[in-house]
């Protein structure tokens, strides 16, 4: 499936692409809410400032992919693969990146408050002014980043977050992991 094809099978209300190998493709400024990319191969693929709002990435490949002002809000990014990636001033707002490899990318003025770090790795992430309001993260994944200027407020420690997350509901807000 080539992506104009793509494009205009979810303009039509298809929102199923799982496991397709989409390397290098343009969405920049698309709107793809709802959309399942799950297990697909985004390697390289540039989302800037794109709608991915409530999308589902579950094991994606996003190494080096463009994500810059991307709205990721409510998404889920469970076991995705974000090596390199660039997610600055992207809104990750309740999305579930448990299991996520963040290593090395740049999340820098990204908003994360809500969001689901559990067992996310983060070493050599950018976090430098990010949003981490009421997040839920293993600590110890900090102590490898830059994280100068970040919210911190209300984080909640792994440990805590099963509780947490099921008390907050964020996948009513269409995110289906």
């Amino acid at each position: 499936m080539n992506l104009q094809q793509l494009l205009h099978e979810y303009n039509r209300g298809d929102r199923d692409f799982s496991g397709l190998l989409l390397k290098g493709a343009t969405f920049v400024s698309s709107r793809l809410s709802g959309i399942n990319f799950n297990r697909c191969d985004l390697t390289g693929a540039d989302f800037s400032n794109a709608d991915l709002s409530r999308a589902n990435l579950t094991e994606a490949n996003l190494t080096d992919a463009e994500l810059a002002g991307a709205n990721l809000s409510g998404a889920c990014l469970q076991a995705s693969n974000f090596i390199g990636a660039n997610l600055q001033s992207a809104s990750l707002i309740g999305a579930n990146l448990v299991g996520a490899d963040l290593r090395a990318a740049n999340l820098e003025n990204a908003d994360l408050s809500g969001a689901d770090l559990t067992e996310a790795m983060l070493s050599g992430a950018n976090l430098a002014n990010v949003n981490l309001t009421g997040a839920c993260l293993e600590v110890r994944e900090l102590e490898n980043t830059d994280y100068d200027g970040a919210r911190l407020d209300d984080v909640v420690i792994a440990a805590a977050c099963e509780v947490s997350t099921d008390a907050l509901h964020w996948v009513s807000w269409g995110a289906h992991c």
